[in-house]
């Protein structure tokens, strides 16, 4: 306490002497038609690239300074104008779609594989994916609102809002924004040509995968050579990936060959067929998938745990920061808030909406939960992002512990078979995605701070941000789910969904196979022990080792980098967020040419047999393929790639 004190003198005396870097007395364009239809298109673009990579490995990128350097790309680049400001409200309505996406993806697709397995009548509906996705982004702006003086303001010098700050950083030095812009634009490209490559042309296998059967039966290693999964490496650093790629080794090198080993022909509850007979794809369906998820589970309320004292201070602090709002409103532009009459007449409707509205079956109890759990869970993820970033923001921790209560109370009330599985979801996906809205907002209002920003004009960004995200978000899950033969398959197993469905299932129905469950329990406590972080080792756990694999690839990358012998340190770091650009934008470009893939493979071609006649020109691997063999020389070619835009980038370093 005596820290954080001392911390705080520090904090009112700048609060005093902090001047942005654009005056509040100077006028700027900001809120502009340009700036709005841009950060929409980036909304979109990142909102669909981050629920395909979420769904697909359990993580997402922040998008924020992505977003920025495109904006200065086209804005300064293209467009020649000069206006920071109109960068920052790009910025900010952009990462808004990469945060109603992480909130969805933890939660939304367990709705999808009931209605795979249920039927396509009970099945969430647009218009319900949109109010939820809506509800929880606009709960989550207008709760961060009247927070804004206490975390951003007042403790300027004590919160340090890490992405928040490295975004403004980017959009001062704006003088490298066409040369940053271009490695983004450069790792789409080349992110997106891959994929058609690989799945949209087949001219190589985009997974290379052996399996073995004889001596040590149950095991297999593979590499899914994609670059979404080669960025998601090297972003995350080459600890936070080993963490991932040990509890894949755990799991399919040595936990699958014991089952495979001592199951022989029995037949064993999941499962309904014998051991003797699975493929290791089999095991990890029957069992690995329950251990994962109990680890993924455990490990989220370890953080919790751990965050507890943290979370309680943050709670007290943001109660005071309610009570005392609007006391020292100086009337200057960079002060100006939404009246806190807008937050409260908003937050009432936005919940009426929940609770009325036949398109979300959520019961009173239920809208009453998301008030509560999402008030605390805003106030909580706001000041917690300042403190330890985005990224390790607990967003599926506090939505399993939200899913949990809101089963057991949902069933207390009688309200239990799909209704009352429905339920639990939806409330657990309203309240997952406040988490995301307000941690990436209280950023966002960090960034505009150190900018000279309008918090007004940005607070009504994001906004239309969660809007336009909303609106796309149902169609891009409908999308992915009809392409990849839904979710929780191989292909796409979304983790964290897989979870909370088998969650509410246990509960509803009191069916969970607990030996399994107690093993992915007791395994991540002995991992917690052994002081290794245990959420990214449990995601590695769940996942299938070949896409573990090519996310250690990417991390050993950002090693190489690291421990280079350079004779200036500054052209190690350039070379470092160089890769960071690049990789962002291999992402996005793999994620958004997978939605494209989508599109093309659910949209029926019978048009006179032509559009046929084309697909099957375009298949070339009806004549030709290069085998695992040429998918191995690919992913060769693209980590060239990314060392050509890193360590062999012959750009100037601006002092």
């Amino acid at each position: 306490m005596k820290n954080e004190n001392q911390g705080k003198l520090i904090f009112l005396k700048n609060e005093n002497e902090f001047k942005p870097f654009v005056p509040a007395e100077k006028v700027m364009p900001e809120f502009t038609f340009t700036s709005v239809l841009l950060g929409c298109l980036l909304a979109v673009v990142f909102g669909a690239a981050n629920a395909y990579l979420g769904l697909r490995v359990g993580i997402t990128v922040a998008a924020s300074i992505p977003a920025a350097v495109i904006s200065m790309g086209v804005l300064r680049g293209i467009m020649k104008k000069d206006s920071i400001l109109e960068n920052n409200m790009v910025q900010t309505i952009g990462s808004a779609g990469e945060s109603v996406a992480a909130g969805a993806i933890f939660t939304l697709p367990a709705l999808f594989m009931w209605m795979n397995e249920w039927g396509y009548d009970v099945g969430p509906s647009q218009i319900g994916i949109f109010l939820i996705a809506l509800s929880g982004g606009v709960l989550g702006v207008l709760f961060m609102i009247p927070l804004r003086r206490a975390l951003i303001v007042r403790d300027h010098g004590v919160l340090p809002y890490p992405e928040g700050t490295a975004c403004s950083e980017v959009l001062l030095a704006g003088e490298e924004g066409g040369s940053k812009a271009s490695t983004v634009f450069a790792g789409m490209g080349i992110g997106a040509l891959y994929k058609l490559f690989a799945d949209g042309l087949n001219i190589f296998p985009s997974r290379v995968y052996f399996e073995s059967t004889v001596r040590y039966k149950g095991a297999a290693v593979g590499v899914d050579v994609m670059p979404a999964l080669l960025g998601v490496g090297y972003i995350c650093g080459p600890k936070v990936s080993s963490y991932i790629f040990s509890g894949g080794i755990l799991s399919w090198l040595i936990i699958m060959p014991l089952i495979s080993l001592f199951g022989g022909d029995t037949v064993i509850f999941p499962a309904s067929m014998s051991i003797a007979d699975m493929s290791a794809t089999n095991i990890w369906e029957n069992y690995i998938r329950y251990i994962g998820a109990a680890a993924i589970a455990t490990a989220g309320i370890i953080t919790l745990l751990k965050l507890a004292p943290l979370l309680l201070r943050t709670f007290a602090r943001a109660i005071k920061g309610y009570f005392g709002y609007g006391e020292q409103q100086s009337g200057l532009r960079t002060d100006d808030d939404l009246p806190m009459r807008y937050c409260v007449v908003g937050i009432i409707v936005t919940i009426m909406v929940v609770w009325i509205s036949p398109a979300v079956p959520v019961t009173l109890v239920g809208s009453l939960i998301i008030v509560v759990f999402g008030f605390f869970s805003a106030a909580v993820s706001s000041r917690l992002v300042g403190l330890i970033g985005s990224s390790n923001n607990p967003i599926s921790g506090i939505g399993l512990v939200t899913l949990l209560f809101s089963a057991l109370l949902l069933k207390v009330f009688g309200d239990t078979g799909p209704s009352g599985m429905v339920g639990a979801i939806e409330i657990s996906s309203v309240i997952c995605i406040i988490v995301a809205i307000a941690g990436d907002t209280s950023q966002d209002l960090k960034t505009g701070y150190i900018l000279g920003a309008t918090p007004r004009k940005q607070q009504i960004g994001e906004l239309i941000g969660v809007l336009v995200s909303a609106l796309t978000i149902g169609s891009v899950l409908y999308l992915l789910n009809a392409a990849w033969g839904g979710f929780g398959k191989v292909d796409l197993p979304a983790p964290q969904a897989m979870l909370m469905k088998m969650l509410v299932e246990g509960v509803m129905n009191g069916n969970l196979p607990w030996s399994l469950i107690f093993a992915g329990i007791g395994i991540t406590i002995v991992v917690a022990l052994l002081g290794i972080p245990v959420l990214p080792f449990a995601v590695g756990l769940y996942l299938p080792i070949y896409l573990s694999m090519p996310i250690m690839i990417g991390g050993l990358v950002r090693l190489w980098l690291e421990r280079r012998r350079l004779r200036q340190e500054e052209t190690r770091k350039t070379a470092i967020d160089n890769g960071i650009l690049y990789t962002s934008g291999m992402i996005a470009g793999e994620g958004l040419l997978g939605v494209l893939l989508a599109i093309c493979a659910i949209i029926p071609m019978t048009v006179d047999g032509a559009a046929s006649t084309f697909a099957a020109f375009l298949d070339i691997s009806d004549r030709f393929t290069l085998g695992s063999i040429g998918s191995l020389c690919f992913f060769a070619l693209l980590i060239l790639a990314l060392l050509r835009s890193t360590a062999w980038k012959k750009d100037k370093i601006v002092k």
